[in-house]
């Protein structure tokens, strides 16, 4: 694998709800957008999902049986209480290990990293992930890394998200014939089985984007004070502008390339995505959460006579 800029772009600055904080390109005040990962979120099943959840949820309770201590003193009808019932369930879940997937897969992409530079794996990394990381560097001998972590915007649907790789690869494509340029890579560390379309959609949402430079506009979120005041502040659409870089304008928007190396298997498997199929359910996101905002689909019940219109 050969590596040109794998450089992360550090943190975007959020605003309370997670939603990245972006000068718009016209310029003017710092604008909140939608996660990618949250916008396209609608059109997936979660039925899975959900009874995975509730799984857990007993299985950490069954593990900490004081939790439930807790439980009887709170009413669920109260917001407070609510709240902490939520964090309670949470907290039955991450005791049934919910969680540790999800860490081991931050950690792998972590050491995806170092092999993407050439580098060493760090002193002490355990057989399991060496093995891990020699399955990956394998299967993606073959492309060039671009660029990694790098966050970019979408205008047209309101979002900011951050793509895992851009990949430069030359050879056969999903159907045999020969392909080549930038394609969008998305490295999943577990089961890949579910939801194939929202990944499609994801990765062709990155595809569409430019990249936002936050760094042109310092503000550090942990001084309230300052952090109020850059949201105020009007950025001069020339200044704004300047944030905004185009991606390689061979960047497919047919093909994205899913990477997967489930957590200790030590194999690695490539997937070709579909971004034509993944950007038309994008679209149907928006259709939908443009719908969410309709007002007036249930009216009360109007009772009694109503006299003839006057002429």
């Amino acid at each position: 694998m050969k590596i040109v800029d794998l450089t992360p772009t550090p943190t975007v600055p959020r605003d309370g709800w997670d939603r990245p904080l972006v000068i718009p390109k016209q310029g003017g005040k710092p604008r909140a957008l939608t996660r990618t990962t949250t916008f396209i979120d609608c059109i997936e099943d979660k039925s899975a999902l959900s009874d995975w959840h509730k799984r857990m949820t007993l299985v950490g309770t069954a593990r900490r049986p004081d939790l439930l201590d807790v439980v009887r003193q709170l009413d669920p009808e109260d917001q407070a209480d609510k709240r902490r019932l939520t964090a309670l369930a949470e907290q039955a879940i991450d005791i049934a290990g919910a969680n540790t997937k999800r860490e081991k897969g931050t950690h792998l992409h972590t050491l995806s990293e170092y092999v993407d530079r050439g580098e060493p794996l760090p002193a002490g990394t355990a057989v399991r992930d060496q093995l891990d990381m020699a399955a990956y560097m394998g299967a993606t001998v073959e492309f060039t890394v671009k660029a990694v972590e790098k966050f970019v915007v979408v205008p047209e649907l309101g979002t900011g998200g951050t793509f895992d790789r851009l990949l430069e690869y030359a050879g056969p494509g999903p159907d045999g014939e020969h392909v080549e340029g930038h394609f969008i890579g998305d490295l999943k560390t577990g089961s890949v089985q579910y939801g194939a379309l929202k990944m499609a959609s994801q990765l062709a949402v990155y595809s569409r984007g430019e990249f936002y430079d936050y760094t042109r506009f310092p503000v550090d979120p942990a001084d309230r004070k300052a952090f109020a005041a850059w949201k105020k502040r009007e950025v001069p659409a020339e200044e704004a502008a300047q944030a905004y870089t185009p991606l390689p304008g061979h960047v497919s928007q047919k093909w994205g390339i899913i990477i997967n190396l489930p957590a200790g298997s030590g194999e690695c498997t490539l997937y070709w995505v579909d971004l034509e199929i993944g950007w038309a359910a994008a679209k149907l996101a928006r259709e939908i959460r443009a719908m969410r905002s309709v007002k007036n689909a249930m009216l009360p019940w109007v009772s009694g006579l109503t006299g003839p219109k006057a002429a």
